[in-house]
């Protein structure tokens, strides 16, 4: 069977695009990134090893292409000696580690920052589809062709309406947690084809260069959380990392993620400066309406047209509720609505929630606290502790 990794392009825009900024401002890094399987699979995921050990194997044979490199250096914020980096470019199979506790499957990356960062989405979307190719049938697939056609008919029902004073517009972030790469893949060339009206690009830089459409993605929480052990004090860490990514990328890429420590307190950092430097603001966590709320509050307090600003939604969304969001903001603030799984592995089986997430960077823990306490990551509680205490944030209720 062919492997799962096609190319290294085949990766989220927000990859290269925290990986160049890391590489020019915090080129020492060391850092290790964890797998997590959220939610309970069909079999035990350490079934899995061997297979992830030689897709792995597959990956770190890969190299950038003379016309992968060409694509990326047509973007405009891609800057020549980072793509000189990426033509020597090789994942390095001493980085990263395959293990099992019991039924668990346990991958660890570990190594200079810019040598492992790049390796979360490939081994996510490789232990997706090693799983769905032992539970899924040829009726999981028809049944995923019923649902995109559904949302296509909702999509051509929705022009009927009223015109807002911004248009609808979604992307594919599908790419991390797909039933398959053919599936992704042809999700997005039947919307492309078929809603090119709404559906505006995908965060899948490969599919996007193959299908030519508009690449997706600026930041992602691993990029904040670093600046957490670069040695800045750690009430300014999102300050010190929002500036960092103004200087490399001087207007472009300008949306910036708010819940890395949550919504209040990525706020009282987001002062006029930084407001009138970015777009707009990524949502990922917490209760959608409220964050949006906020965020238009927030740019009325410091007297910003919010109609000039973006607000983007990437959590757990599907087509019906980007649609909601969209009659609520629309009016009042460009939206954009990136929807992943709900895209790319809608087939009737449940799919895995996993994730692999920075865990450390030199050599001490960082956190994310976000607005959905489920999503909280940290190894280190003492960290966590006081990094809840530096922000005023209160620990979750303990259930009696």
């Amino acid at each position: 069977m062919a492997p799962v990794v096609r190319s290294l392009l085949e990766t989220d825009l927000y990859k290269f695009t925290m990986w160049q900024a890391l590489l020019h401002g915090h080129p020492g890094a060391q850092a290790e990134y964890t797998f997590v399987c959220r939610n309970q699979p069909q079999f035990p995921l350490a079934e899995l090893k061997d297979e992830v050990e030689r897709e792995l194997d597959h990956l770190c044979s890969l190299r950038f292409g003379n016309d992968e490199l060409a694509y990326l250096a047509q973007l405009r914020y891609m800057k020549s000696d980072f793509i000189d980096f990426l033509a020597l470019f090789r994942f390095q199979r001493k980085f990263i580690e395959v293990s099992t506790e019991g039924e668990r499957l346990c991958i660890v990356a570990r190594g200079p920052q810019v040598h492992v960062m790049g390796f979360e989405i490939y081994v996510l979307y490789i232990v997706n589809e090693l799983y769905f190719r032992r539970i899924g049938k040829a009726a999981a697939v028809e049944e995923a062709r019923r649902r995109l056609q559904e949302k296509i008919a909702l999509l051509h029902a929705f022009a009927t309406e009223v015109p807002r004073r911004h248009p609808f517009e979604f992307f594919d972030f599908g790419v991390r947690r797909r039933y398959s790469g053919a599936w992704q893949e042809e999700v997005v060339a039947t919307l492309a084809r078929e809603v090119p009206q709404y559906f505006k690009g995908s965060s899948n830089v490969w599919l996007a260069k193959k299908y030519q459409l508009v690449p997706i993605g600026t930041m992602a929480h691993e990029y904040l959380q670093s600046y957490q052990s670069f040695g800045v004090r750690l009430r300014d860490f999102e300050k010190a990392a929002l500036e960092d990514w103004v200087q490399e990328y001087r207007g472009d890429l300008g949306v910036a993620l708010t819940d890395v420590v949550g919504m209040d307190a990525f706020l009282a950092d987001f002062d006029l400066y930084f407001a009138k430097l970015f777009d707009g603001l990524r949502h990922d966590s917490g209760d959608p309406f409220e964050w949006g709320e906020k965020a238009l509050a927030h740019y009325r307090k410091l007297r910003l047209d919010a109609n000039t600003k973006r607000l983007v939604f990437s959590d757990g969304l599907d087509l019906p509720q980007a649609l909601r969001l969209y009659r609520h903001f629309s009016d009042r603030a460009m939206t954009g609505f990136g929807i992943g799984t709900n895209l790319s592995n809608d087939t009737g089986i449940a799919p895995l929630n996993i994730v692999m997430k920075l865990s450390s960077c030199n050599g001490q823990a960082v956190a994310k606290l976000s607005d959905s306490p489920g999503k909280t990551l940290c190894k280190d509680e003492t960290f966590l502790a006081y990094l809840r205490q530096l922000f005023g944030i209160a620990a979750p209720a303990t259930p009696a």
